[in-house]
C-alpha cells in the first residue's frame, strides 16, 4: 500500500496537473484503522473542500448492494438464488426464457442472463438524467417483448438492465420499495447514515458537485426504476464502513450473506476476471474484489484485498473517461500501474478535410461504449455531433470519411458498418450501435 503522502501526490496531480476531477476523496482501511486523504473543494469556487463525509453519486458501485441485498434474502429464506426471477413478477410480465430455462436471481447477480446491459425502449427525454423517465411499464414492455439470443447462463455480459430488474424484484419480494429495503437490511444495520437515494437535507449540504469531462456542471441522476443498478449516493466514510463488515473489522448480523457472495464464481470475458455475486474479482497477483461506478458527473470505485483487510474507496466529481479505476487497482495492488502524464497529454494537432454531409447519415445513432455510457451521434446540417451520457453535445470533424476528431479533447472516433471506436487515452472503446 502507497504512504499517505504518495496516495496525496497521486490525487492532486489527477486533479491540478492532468485536471480530471474537481476533487478526489480517497479513503483506506487497514488492520490499523482508517485513513481519508483528500483534494479539492466541493464545487468550483466552493470554499468547502471535500472529506470524508463529501456525498458522491457512487453509480454501478449500488449493485454490490443490491447483491449483498440478494444474500441476505437467500439466508433469511426469503428466495433462493436459484428461484425464477419470474415469479416475484406481476403475471402480466412475460419474462423470457430460452431452452426450457428461466432467467434466475444468481444469472441477474452474475450479468450472464443474457439480458442485454441497456433495453431498447430506453430513450431518455433528457440525455443529462437518463434514467429520470424510464418506467416500470416500460421496463415491463421491454422484458416481454424481449427474445434472448443465447442460453441463460453461458455468457458474461454487464447488464444495468439486470441489476435493475434484481433490486426491483428483491423489493417486490419484500413489499416495500426499494430504498427501504436497502435502509432496513444493510445501511440502517451498519450505521450508514449517508448513503441513501433520496438525499436527507444534510447530505444535499454535503453533496459534491457533478462535472462532465469538460469540468462543466452537469445534472444530477435520478435512477427511480432501475435503482438497485446505479441510484445511491454515499460517503468516502459510509463505504469504508461497508467494507469494514466485508473485511470482519465489524461484527454484523449480514456476515453469512458476505460470506455467501464470494462462493458463487462465474467466467468474465477476461481471463484475470471472475464475478461472484455483485463483485468483480481480479485474479491475478490477487484475488481482488472490487466494482467501479459512474454516472453523469461521478466516478467511484470500491475495493478490497481479504489477504491483507485492506479496503480502498475513491470518489471523484467528475465523469471523465480515465476514471479513477486505475488509482483504485493501484491501491490495492502496487504491481498495477497508475495512468501516466501521456494518457491526460493535450490533443495533438489533427487536419479536418471537407467530405459530404451526406456521408453522416450513416453514422447517426446511439452506440453503447459501456455501462452508463452511451455515445450518442447526431447530425444538424452538414455538422456531425457526438454525446455522450451526461455530458454536453460536442461537434467532430472529419480527418478521413470514416475517421472524425474532437477539438476539445483528445479523442477520436472511428466508424466502420454498424459500430465504431472510441480512440482516448491509449485505449480502443468499441460499441455496436444500438438498434
Amino acid at each position: 500500500m502507497p504512504s499517505n503522502a504518495e496516495i496525496q501526490k497521486i490525487i492532486n496531480q489527477r486533479v491540478d496537473d492532468f485536471h480530471q476531477s474537481v476533487g478526489i476523496v480517497v479513503g483506506v482501511l487497514t488492520p490499523e484503522g482508517r485513513t481519508i486523504i483528500d483534494h479539492g473543494p466541493l464545487a468550483k469556487g466552493d470554499t468547502r473542500q471535500m472529506n470524508g463525509d463529501t456525498v458522491f453519486e457512487i453509480g454501478s458501485v449500488s449493485k454490490v448492494f443490491t447483491s449483498l441485498l440478494l444474500a441476505d434474502m437467500v439466508q433469511r429464506k426469503e428466495v433462493a438464488l436459484t428461484d425464477p426471477v419470474a415469479k416475484y413478477l406481476p403475471d402480466t410480465v412475460k419474462l423470457p426464457g430460452r431452452g426450457g430455462k428461466q432467467i434466475t436471481f444468481v444469472d441477474l447477480a452474475t450479468h450472464t442472463s443474457g439480458l442485454p446491459r441497456m433495453p431498447n425502449n430506453f430513450k431518455p427525454a433528457d440525455p443529462s438524467n437518463p434514467y429520470a423517465d424510464y418506467t416500470v411499464p416500460q421496463m415491463y414492455e421491454f422484458l416481454s417483448g424481449y427474445q434472448l439470443t443465447r442460453d441463460i447462463g453461458e455468457k458474461y455480459e454487464y447488464s444495468n438492465l439486470g441489476g435493475g430488474l434484481l433490486g426491483h424484484a428483491l423489493a417486490r419480494r419484500a413489499g416495500v420499495d426499494y430504498e427501504t429495503l436497502l435502509h432496513d437490511r444493510i445501511t440502517g444495520p451498519l450505521g450508514m447514515k449517508d448513503t441513501a437515494i433520496k438525499l436527507s437535507m444534510g447530505m444535499q449540504m454535503r453533496l459534491a458537485t457533478g462535472y462532465n469531462a469538460q469540468l462543466n456542471r452537469t445534472s444530477n441522476w435520478d435512477i427511480p426504476t432501475l435503482a438497485g443498478a446505479g441510484g445511491i449516493r454515499s460517503t468516502a466514510n459510509d463505504l469504508l464502513t461497508f467494507l469494514a463488515a466485508f473485511l470482519g473489522y465489524t461484527k454484523t448480523p449480514l456476515a453469512p450473506a458476505i460470506a455467501a457472495m464470494l462462493e458463487t464464481r462465474r467466467p468474465t470475458d477476461l481471463p484475470t476476471m471472475e464475478i461472484t455475486l455483485g463483485w468483480h474479482v481480479a485474479t491475478k497477483n490477487g484475488p481482488f474484489i472490487w466494482h467501479n461506478g459512474g454516472t453523469g458527473g461521478y466516478r467511484s470505485f470500491i475495493g478490497y484485498d481479504p489477504k491483507t483487510r485492506t479496503g480502498v474507496v475513491v470518489l471523484a466529481n467528475a465523469f471523465t473517461v480515465a476514471g479513477v479505476d486505475d488509482i483504485g487497482m493501484h491501491l490495492l495492488n502496487p504491481k498495477a500501474q497508475l495512468l501516466g502524464a501521456a494518457a491526460f497529454a493535450p490533443p495533438k494537432e489533427r487536419k479536418e478535410i471537407k467530405v459530404d454531409p451526406a456521408l453522416f447519415d450513416k453514422y447517426t445513432g446511439r452506440y453503447e461504449l459501456a455501462p452508463n455510457f452511451i455515445l450518442t451521434v447526431t447530425r444538424e446540417g452538414d455538422h456531425l455531433f457526438a454525446q455522450a451520457t451526461g455530458q454536453p453535445k460536442v461537434e467532430i470533424f472529419p480527418e478521413t470519411e470514416k475517421d472524425f476528431f474532437y477539438k476539445v479533447v483528445d479523442a477520436q472516433i472511428t466508424f466502420e458498418n454498424d459500430h465504431l471506436t472510441l480512440h482516448q487515452m491509449g485505449r480502443n472503446m468499441p460499441a455496436k450501435r444500438l438498434p
